[in-house]
């Protein structure tokens, strides 16, 4: 398949995806929560072509956690890219939000992924609300997808069930539902487009993720689909028709201290903060 017609390919399938979903609607207002590697670089220039089908309004939301090496390059991506399509882009990061970086508190935790993961989606929820936002769009894809099912299943987290899917429903006036446009496209496809098109996006790891859970799974994952060609494609087929969690389960209190949607009277992040401000992590 050449290049143009693999182009085409891509783009009616996450097009198929927007539309079956009913992702994005005229006059939506959607943040896309850009980090500068392959499927956030990809997300954000979809969306920019599908708005000569749809009427809606796109901007970016970048988040600077603060790895030293490593995450400046992704940045850079970013802003470059959202500022060769013309998009409006947000940059925010933890040590303006928070006071520190994610490499001086990653020693405090068994794997840094986890206050990355907490402040991370608390600042783009933060922000996108702000902004006037009625969705954020991330890049998790099909392999992404599978992995968060597969590492929710494995901990008992069932209400995490409710975040699968290409589309969350608005479970609180203050959080910002998630779309997902790639959420039925392979990794490696998302992989092919960056290369074929000669993007300089950010391909490479996080240098934390080597000892998360996830990477753990990946790696399985991608030793199961060698041997057995669309087992992914079944496992995503598997729990979209049999494990969905309605939107009544789920209920959100707001956080007494920075007034952010939790499921707990402190939201995580708050809590994290204060555990890390006295030491005790």
């Amino acid at each position: 398949m050449d290049k143009e017609s693999f182009n085409r390919y891509i783009e009616n399938k996450v097009l198929k995806t927007v539309q079956d979903y009913i992702l994005i609607e005229p006059g939506d207002k959607v943040a896309v929560a850009l980090s500068g590697g392959k499927d956030s670089i990809l997300t954000l220039n979809l969306l920019y072509q599908f708005q000569k089908e749809i009427d809606f309004e796109i901007f970016a939301i970048t988040v600077d956690e603060g790895i030293s090496g490593y995450r400046e390059i992704g940045v850079n991506v970013a802003v470059e890219y959202a500022k060769e399509l013309g998009i409006k882009l947000i940059l925010k990061s933890f040590k303006q939000e928070f006071g520190f970086t994610l490499d001086d508190i990653s020693s405090k935790y068994k794997s840094a992924c986890i206050p990355c993961g907490v402040f991370r989606r608390h600042i783009l929820n933060k922000t996108a609300y702000k902004e006037g936002a009625v969705k954020i769009a991330t890049g998790h894809n099909l392999d992404d997808e599978i992995q968060s099912f597969i590492m929710s299943f494995a901990r008992a987290d069932l209400i995490k069930f409710y975040k699968f899917g290409p589309k969350l429903d608005t479970i609180h006036p203050r959080m910002i539902p998630r779309i997902k446009p790639l959420w039925n496209l392979p990794e490696k496809d998302v992989g092919m487009w960056a290369v074929l098109n000669n993007l300089g996006v950010h391909f490479a790891d996080c240098p934390y993720s080597a000892l998360s859970l996830r990477s753990k799974i990946k790696n399985f994952l991608n030793q199961l689909e060698s041997e057995n060609p669309g087992i992914k494609s079944a496992i995503l087929e598997s729990f979209k028709k049999s494990l969905q969690l309605k939107k009544s389960d789920v209920h959100l209190l707001e956080c007494e201290i920075c007034g952010e949607p939790s499921s707990s009277t402190t939201c995580k992040a708050c809590l994290m903060v204060e555990e890390i401000k006295k030491g005790s992590v």
